[in-house]
């Protein structure tokens, strides 16, 4: 019930002594003035698409850069903006829960009040359906006190992350014009700042002067580009996923009879899975991603488990535990066939009980193989994006099933000399994301918040706030601003096998997958083997908010060598050091330098964007 929204919590000792905390703030967020630097104009992520991008977004394309600046700074086109007049901000939960979500909103309304205390920030419940009703929550200091590094969305509460329909999008001009707004702030994922930039678009195209800002927040970790370096959320989910896996991997030891079969939420990609496994070191993790680029069948990975169950038999080790990402069922091409025929079936209102008359031979082989628990769960109707309701599809209990026959079947001709196969489920999700944040996401969505503050004093629409160089302390994180439409990207797709047509799709920010030639892919293979035979469980223990594990970051932020706004910032100093350099008046020698330099720079990097490099 809205009533419900904004009441105090009753806090645990824990939780108080969290809800004091008070983060930390780079240098350039500090002060009463804001100092942007705006860099050149972007472009699209991917230049076949440039001519779709235009048109869906004739005014909110092509938009430059913003980076905030500390006070020190020597920058000679910076705008400073010293006359801060009061403003009226809305901010809207749009995706699913993630840890630190409230720090956003506590991070934005300290931001706006420290600029003007007359500013207004008004919090829409019950997520975008709220917004659409026009139902606000007024924050306030007392509102704030319980919620402050606290985990939930239940200070505003979500529902639907959608804001897509035309229905839906002037319902929301409606709200922003009716309220006055001078702002509004999204949080969520991919899905939800995909619709704040046609969102942004829709109120510039209608005039309105509420400017659209997006914030990356989400456990699935998936909303990556050279943008953005992580999500909010994605920290603590894979930090208390990381202990308890942990426990499970010295359960398994201990007793020496189980395995282990855990499904880890995230969506269809496997960053959490990934990250889980470099944190805690459990025996397998099959990632979605290598599924997919090596088009593995359902039989294909019960077989690898399989096989490795026997190769540690041999070693008189009959336990283990494995990961396996809940995407990855959608990452099985053959699965992935059934589940787009199930759901064009149930987009045409066949009734789910006669769907498996109405399959191809194909899918309805595989779908009479399935025990019956599967078949139901497959015949769930599909997410807003058509996607399967991952969570409620218990691929960790297929797996088990089918191993389990096949060792069966191995030990009774003899080919398996190991003890009977056991194995335990887990399904690890809704318990994670519903932690109190870690420290790194409460200081990360707290920074976030007093960005978007900064994007609206600069009068930007159609923003995402960010931060770079985040595997550093605090203090040298660098905060900006990207247009959202430099992540959008259309798909392309033939509409059947035997067809030249294709469909395009609407632009979108879509999920970024499991990089198979990045270095933390490269760290877990390197170590795979090791991994899988020698039990290196690693236990990081709980949550830590003081002593050696506190300010511990995940793995794959940390080998990863990002910062792409930082070295785009750098490349403008260079150019600006040539322009002083190569001016009228310059020697012959250095300006004939600088033009065989700049020719042969320019044949590189021309061949390098016409091939698709990023």
């Amino acid at each position: 019930m809205d009533s419900d929204f904004g009441i105090p919590r009753e806090l645990s000792p824990l939780q108080q002594l969290r809800s004091q905390y008070l983060p930390e703030l780079p240098p350039c967020l500090q002060g009463t003035t804001v100092r942007v630097e705006l860099g050149d104009g972007t472009t699209v992520a991917e230049a076949a698409d440039s001519h779709i991008m235009a048109r869906a977004f004739p005014h909110t394309l092509g938009q430059p850069l913003a980076h905030f600046l500390r006070e020190t700074a020597k920058v000679s086109d910076a705008h400073i903006i010293t006359e801060l007049p009061s403003i009226r901000v809305g901010i809207v939960f749009s995706g699913r829960q993630a840890p630190g979500g409230h720090n956003v909103i506590w991070g934005l309304y300290e931001a706006l009040k420290v600029h003007n205390a007359k500013s207004t920030l008004l919090g829409f419940l019950g997520g975008s359906e709220g917004l659409f009703a026009q139902k606000t929550l007024e924050i306030t200091d007392d509102i704030l006190q319980t919620y402050k590094n606290q985990g939930g969305y239940d200070l505003l509460g979500r529902t639907k992350d959608q804001i897509r329909t035309t229905e839906q999008v002037n319902a929301a001009l409606k709200a922003c014009t009716d309220l006055k707004l001078d702002g509004l702030v999204i949080i969520g994922g991919v899905t939800s700042n995909t619709d704040a930039a046609h969102l942004a678009e829709f109120f510039a195209e209608a005039k309105c002067p509420t400017k659209v800002v997006g914030v990356p927040v989400t456990i699935n970790g998936d909303l990556k580009n050279q943008f953005v370096e992580a999500n909010v959320g994605f920290d603590t989910v894979c930090k208390v996923n990381s202990q308890l896996i942990s426990n499970a991997c010295t359960d398994a030891l201990s007793a020496e009879k189980y395995y282990y079969f855990i499904r880890l939420m995230g969506r269809k990609h496997s960053h959490v899975a990934l990250e889980c496994t470099l944190q805690s070191h459990p025996n397998m993790v099959i990632l979605g991603e290598e599924v997919a680029a090596s088009k593995l069948t359902i039989f294909d990975i019960a077989k690898q488990i399989c096989d490795a169950v026997q190769a540690r038999a041999g070693q008189e080790k009959n336990h283990g535990v494995i990961l396996i990402p809940e995407g990855i069922i959608e990452s099985i091409p053959e699965v992935y066939a059934l589940l787009k025929e199930i759901h064009g079936l149930l987009r045409q209102g066949v009734a789910a009980d006669k769907i498996s008359t109405q399959l191809s031979p194909w899918s309805s082989a595989l779908f009479e193989f399935l025990p019956p628990f599967i078949k139901k769960q497959l015949l769930l109707h599909p997410e807003s994006d058509d996607s399967a309701q991952l969570s409620q599809i218990e691929t960790e209990k297929l797996l088990a099933y089918l191993v389990e026959t096949e060792m069966n079947k191995r030990l009774k001709e003899g080919t398996y000399k190991g003890k009977k196969f056991n194995a335990i489920c887990h399904f690890f999700g809704y318990q994670a994301r519903g932690s109190l944040p870690s420290k790194f996401d409460c200081d990360y969505a707290y920074v976030l918040g007093h960005i978007c503050y900064h994007i609206l004093a600069a009068g930007l629409n159609g923003y995402m706030a960010t931060v770079t160089n985040l595997k550093s302390p605090v203090n040298k994180w660098k905060c900006g601003a990207a247009p959202i439409t430099a992540m959008m990207t259309v798909k392309h797709w033939s509409q059947n096998a035997a067809s030249t047509l294709t469909s395009i799709g609407r632009p979108a920010i879509h999920p970024a997958m499991v990089d198979l030639k990045g270095k933390a892919y490269d760290l877990l293979r390197q170590n795979a083997q090791k991994f899988l035979m020698e039990d290196l469980y690693r236990n990081p223990g709980p949550l830590q908010y003081d002593g050696p594990g506190a300010d511990a970051k995940a793995v794959s932020l940390c080998v990863e060598d990002q910062d792409y706004m930082g070295r785009i910032k750098k490349l403008q100093e260079y150019l600006d050091q040539v322009r002083k350099i190569v001016k009228p008046g310059c020697s012959q020698d250095v300006l004939k330098a600088a033009l065989s330099v700049m020719a042969s720079v320019t044949d590189v990097l021309t061949t390098i964007s016409s091939t698709g490099g990023q």
